[in-house]
């Protein structure tokens, strides 16, 4: 069977073991979605525990805190012990809480202590800009300037980094480091485990920005012994618009005073005895600050119910299988039309998405809306395609690639500016 055509992409969907849980998400029949590493869809099951979580509070009022499907009070440590198991943690390490550049803030305030000749961030010059704008409000905090004292590694093409690169920057003049576990432009996937041992022999704390890893690709975060890990949960793990975030602390940590205190980081058994003097939680729990988003962590009670049945190995099995099948239909339909793959190529390295770089990639991601595929625009010219294995089909990919053929051959792209929207 010619594997560039319609009928191998069908025999592919009729092979796969997950495709019974794209029924279990809402999908408009009349379009492609492909931007699911920026928001993933709604699930019933996500709506379902929504729908329990405000019939609790019509219910019960205040006593939604302890009584209820899912009491609220303890809601951010259970949700914390399902996650626990996508990440490679214990259930003690995990907990759901803040958003991605607050738990940044959080862990920053916690373990970036400069001292002695120890005072730098080692960070990267790909990495999402939201890290890099509470990195440096952190070394401001410590009255040091981040023009010397947050240390970028540079990319050489502007898409990948160089792992010996990062380690060559592990010096005696670094306090912390913290990296992406995905570069969300390009993809990369960074070698963790490695990262952290190298780390740890100059006697470095490590921490990474997992936003685009968590839900797409297995992790041992305490395993690998890093340091620390936070991510946000409406990319892969369709955990809502504005969903509450999570957080990872070694163990070895716990007993760490929180860089920034609040009543939620409390043992929950004197929580409420309302003393000034704060008394955290021996878990990750004690890097809580305020009262959860109850209804922004609702959706994450049925969302991950279905990772914990399909299993993460199986969802980065099919992962691998869809963005491989994607860069072979590029590579065959798109010859000769300018196109660049800059994502890697090779599976240990590749993430939940493949970046796709065009001159004209702005107004080619109008002409894919125009015509019902919903791709994700990165300036200045990456076309971002994420096949998500819970819901998106091998004929979707394949009719994705059709349809984008067609834009370029009949330059359908020029009808449009190339600029971004607001929101890319």
């Amino acid at each position: 069977m010619d594997t560039y055509s319609l009928e191998y992409a069908k025999s592919l969907d009729e092979q796969d073991e997950l495709k019974h849980y794209r029924d279990e998400f809402y999908i408009d029949p009349n379009t492609i979605y492909m931007d699911g590493n920026s928001l993933g869809l709604l699930s019933k099951r996500a709506e379902r525990a929504v729908l329990d979580t405000l019939n609790d509070w019509k219910q019960y009022g205040i006593e939604g805190w302890t009584k209820g499907t899912n009491p609220w009070f303890y809601m951010s440590e259970n949700l914390g012990k399902s996650m626990a198991l996508l990440v490679g943690a214990s259930e003690e390490e995990v907990i759901m809480t803040g958003s991605t550049t607050v738990n940044l803030h959080q862990l920053a305030a916690t373990f970036y202590k400069p001292q002695g000749l120890r005072t730098k961030i080692l960070a990267d010059d790909l990495t999402f800009p939201s890290d890099i704008y509470a990195l440096k409000s952190q070394i401001k905090l410590h009255a040091y300037d981040p023009d010397s004292h947050l240390v970028q590694v540079k990319s050489t093409d502007g898409r990948f980094l160089d792992e010996d690169v990062i380690i060559a920057q592990m010096t005696e003049e670094v306090a912390l480091i913290v990296l992406p576990a995905v570069l969300y432009r390009s993809g990369q996937v960074l070698d963790m485990k490695r990262l952290t041992e190298e780390a740890h022999k100059r006697g470095i704390l490590i921490g990474f920005d997992a936003c685009h890893s968590v839900g797409a690709i297995p992790h041992s975060f305490t395993d690998w012994d890093v340091d620390f890990a936070f991510w946000c949960n409406y990319k892969h793990l369709n955990g809502g618009p504005g969903s509450v975030a999570g957080l990872y602390v070694n163990r070895r940590h716990f007993g760490t005073e929180p860089g920034l205190a609040g009543w939620f980081g409390s043992r929950k058994a004197t929580q409420f005895d309302m003393e000034h003097t704060f008394s955290p939680a021996e878990s990750a729990g004690a890097f809580q600050i305020g009262t959860p988003h109850v209804l922004s962590l609702a959706p994450l009670a049925g969302s991950l119910a279905m990772f914990m049945e399909a299993g993460i190995d199986r969802i980065r099995e099919k992962s691998l299988g869809m963005t491989r099948y994607l860069i072979d239909l590029i590579d065959c339909e798109l010859a000769g039309m300018k196109f660049y793959i800059g994502s890697p190529r090779e599976d240990k390295s590749r993430g939940g998405h493949v970046s796709l770089e065009h001159e004209e990639a702005a107004r080619i991601c109008k002409a894919l809306k125009k015509n019902g595929v919903v791709p994700d625009f990165r300036a200045p010219n990456i076309i971002r395609l994420a096949p998500i294995a819970l819901y998106t089909s091998y004929y979707e990919i394949w009719e994705t690639l059709q349809i984008l053929k067609k834009i370029m051959a009949e330059k359908q792209y020029e009808k449009f500016k190339n600029e971004r929207d607001i929101v890319a």
